[in-house]
């Protein structure tokens, strides 16, 4: 029987060395201390373990085991074929949040990213979205909101481009509103905004961008106009905001709303897979699941906040959000207490106690669900199509004239004056 080779590392080939020397009484105990850099109780030890096993004891224990909680060859092919076939383009943290949730298989994500590596698999992006996770905890309120959109292929090649319509929590990161349109609108933006009021009140600040969705074009003043006393104008977006009194901050930069910045950029990265999971390929499937998926997000993201009191005002009682979040426009009252819009004639459903006068100004709202109303005093009534009133033709009748009797000194009172006549010789004669 041969013997049995052994590796060594070469603190443990200068251990055996020393010790070697020190068996054989070339060296003193202080001096291999001094050469091992080791108290002279572990020199004698060292000594003991060479004189009872040899060289081997030097070797570690472990050397050429299996670890007890090696990940076996099959289990690293099985977790390089999902990815290929199942979670392609998913991150490393993400992965192993699907594998332990889907398929019962709990790795951690560096054993993850080893796997992959070893199989020849490497993201492109140098670094995990999810890995910047924020504290547990934030010494701030809930008390603003930053909105914004982000169209992209959520759907892959199973459907069409959407638009994802966002609103995050500026203290928490608690994502308070989300939902798919096609593209950027403010119908979408007013859905969002609905979403969270209802759920967790109304923000005392909303952060945007400069889109003009949510800033008038001619919102700049003149000095003359500014000392005239006007008022720039707002969007439709920031009428409603005003309605609610929100102070509406239009961002100059991405900076100024970073945290639903960076909520795009993880959404990306991993709500597409999610939904590509679920089979999802159209926005009305994509809406429905949305709600399940923002819950999952936040439970895993959102912060807790150390103050538990919310500075978010609770919504009073009467206020109809349909009637905040709609299309305002001006328009006059016609005969019959009538009102032209959208190339249609409306009345009111039900005859206001104090019928308006023609012509007086009014304000008309168009809801989401094409609900029409006039506003006005801050209360809503409702109108209804009816036909445009028939004018009746004016025939105008002749009037005999009214006698009139000249004065005393017109030139018809005056008697009538023979002229003399001229002497045409005596002209010609000139």
């Amino acid at each position: 029987m041969g013997q049995e080779k052994i590796t060594l590392t070469k603190a443990e080939l200068k251990k055996v060395l020393v010790i070697e020397k020190l068996v054989a009484g070339h060296i003193k105990v202080a001096e291999a201390a001094e050469l091992l850099q080791l108290s002279t109780r572990q020199v004698l030890r060292l000594k003991k373990t060479y004189i009872t096993e040899g060289a081997e004891g030097f070797a570690h224990k472990n050397r050429g085991r299996k670890p007890a909680h090696t990940i076996s060859d099959d289990v690293k092919k099985m977790v390089a074929e999902l990815y290929r076939t199942k979670y392609d383009g998913s991150n490393n943290c993400h992965f192993s949040e699907l594998l332990e949730e889907h398929e019962s298989l709990s790795l951690s994500v560096s054993s993850i990213r080893r796997i992959l590596l070893s199989q020849g698999i490497k993201r492109s992006d140098n670094e995990d979205a999810s890995k910047h996770v924020s504290p547990v905890t934030v010494n701030r309120k809930p008390e603003c909101f930053e909105i914004d959109a982000s169209p992209y292929a959520w759907l892959e090649d199973r459907g069409p481009e959407l638009t994802l319509h966002g609103i995050i929590d500026d203290a928490t990161g608690m994502v308070v509103g989300a939902l798919f349109r096609p593209t950027e609108t403010r119908e979408g933006y007013f859905s969002a905004m609905k979403q969270a009021i209802q759920q967790y009140g109304i923000p005392l600040g909303i952060y945007s961008d400069r889109h003009t969705i949510f800033r008038s074009p001619k919102e700049t003043l003149t000095l003359e106009q500014e000392l005239a006393g006007e008022t720039a104008p707002l969007s439709q977006f920031g009428k409603a905001m005003a309605d609610l009194e929100i102070t509406h901050i239009k961002a100059m930069s991405l900076e100024a709303k970073g945290r639903i910045e960076r909520l795009f950029g993880t959404f990306q990265d991993r709500l597409a897979i999610e939904l590509r999971l679920l089979g999802i390929s159209t926005m009305e499937e994509a809406n429905r699941v949305l709600p399940k998926l923002i819950q999952k997000h936040n439970r895993r993201f959102a912060i807790s906040p150390q103050q538990t009191e919310s500075a978010y005002r609770p919504l009073p009682e009467g206020i109809n959000l349909n009637h905040i979040f709609a299309i305002r426009e001006y328009r006059q009252i016609g005969p019959g207490q009538t009102i032209s819009y959208g190339g249609k004639v409306y009345t009111f459903a039900v005859k206001p106690t104090h019928p308006f006068e023609v012509k007086t100004v009014v304000e008309v709202r168009q809801t989401m669900q094409d609900e029409l109303l006039v506003w006005h005093h801050r209360q809503a009534f409702a109108l209804r199509e009816t036909q445009r009133p028939e004018r009746q033709p004016k025939t105008k009748t002749a009037s005999p004239a009214s006698p009139r009797k000249p004065a005393k000194n017109h030139p018809w009172r005056q008697p009538w004056k023979i002229q003399k006549s001229f002497n045409v010789a005596s002209i010609h004669d000139r």
